[in-house]
């Protein structure tokens, strides 16, 4: 016997054992850590169930850019208890006893939350253990009309034409997340520059990798935006490698974060809504219907529809690590 059949399940194990290291341990930073271990873990697991697309996502937005925003939230949360005089930092140690006015859950408390955990977790198995095989689904359906889409990745045609609706709302949500950060900024500072100022050493280990990452980040990108019409990728893989880079390339302190005002970084934000928009609306005249494409032109309009959406999606995941416009130090 090979090692190869025992993969899946220690797989499944260090997943599940992941998993409840980030829910159970009680240092924040060793947590998060986990978590994004957790997301790695995940994207591996879904590169073996032949879910490629899923996986560079999952790697992307649910392991990287997610721990990033987490790590940023620790770093933050550090500042604001040295700030206060705390004696137990986050990053380390123990977390201090809480508040008796907080106290922790109760054992009943606890114990309800395990069982109805495991009665979902139950629930899902059985329902996917009692599928038909094959399961229904309109696999054969959309691979019989791809053609009529212009591009050759089932993902990409669900997404942008027979699902146009869901992911037109879903750019709309990520642009009112961000507003919903940009909200919490006080009036005083409304249009400045999210985030702290990062500061680096000219010749320290994050400026080096800020001028040299970000080259290859930028092709990675453009990549998997391309490919997105014939393979797995597209504008939310492509947008989060983007955003990712433009981030390392702020912390490194090679470039500023734009202001909040700035015109330029709202058509960023905008592009991606406003295309999708319009293209949807050109549908009546050209084929009858909302997000119709021609099948004449189907793989340009889609291929334009995926460029806005990949700088607003980049612009978007980028702004929101930085969260709100703060007071910056002289």
């Amino acid at each position: 016997m090979t090692a190869f059949p025992l993969l899946d399940p220690a797989l499944c194990f260090v997943i599940l054992t992941t998993a409840v290291l980030a829910v159970a341990i009680r240092t924040v930073f060793a947590a998060v850590v986990s978590f994004i271990v957790f997301g790695l873990l995940m994207a591996i697991a879904w590169v073996r169930l032949g879910a490629v697309d899923v996986a560079l996502t999952e790697a992307a937005i649910g392991a990287g850019l997610t721990g990033v925003l987490l790590l940023s939230t620790v770093a933050r949360i550090a500042k604001h208890r040295a700030d206060r005089g705390d004696d137990v930092p986050i990053l380390e140690g123990p977390e201090p006893d809480p508040a008796p006015t907080d106290p922790l859950p109760g054992l009943a408390t606890q114990s309800l939350a395990i069982v109805l955990s495991a009665a979902v977790a139950a629930a899902l198995v059985a329902a996917v253990a009692l599928l038909p095989v094959p399961a229904p689904g309109l696999v054969a359906e959309v691979g019989s009309r791809l053609s009529e889409t212009g591009v050759e990745s089932p993902v990409t045609a669900v997404l942008l034409a027979y699902r146009g609706y869901d992911t037109l709302l879903e750019i709309v949500v990520l642009l009112f997340a961000l507003l919903g950060v940009w909200s919490l900024t006080a009036d005083a500072r409304w249009g400045g520059q999210p985030g702290l100022r990062h500061l680096a050493r000219p010749d320290g280990v994050m400026a080096y990798l800020g001028r040299l990452l970000p080259p290859i980040g930028l092709l990675v990108g453009v990549y998997l935006f391309w490919i997105g019409g014939y393979r797995p990728g597209g504008a939310f893989q492509a947008g989060t490698v983007l955003a990712a880079v433009w981030l390392l390339a702020v912390m490194a302190g090679l470039v500023p974060i734009p202001k909040v005002s700035g015109i330029r970084l709202r058509l960023a934000l905008v592009i991606g809504p406003a295309v999708f928009l319009a293209i949807g609306l050109a549908g009546y005249p050209l084929h009858g219907a909302f997000l119709g494409y021609p099948p004449a032109i189907a793989k340009v309009l889609i291929i334009l529809i995926e460029a806005g959406l990949t700088i607003s999606i980049a612009t978007i995941l980028g702004l929101l690590v930085a969260g709100a416009p703060e007071e910056r130090p002289s």
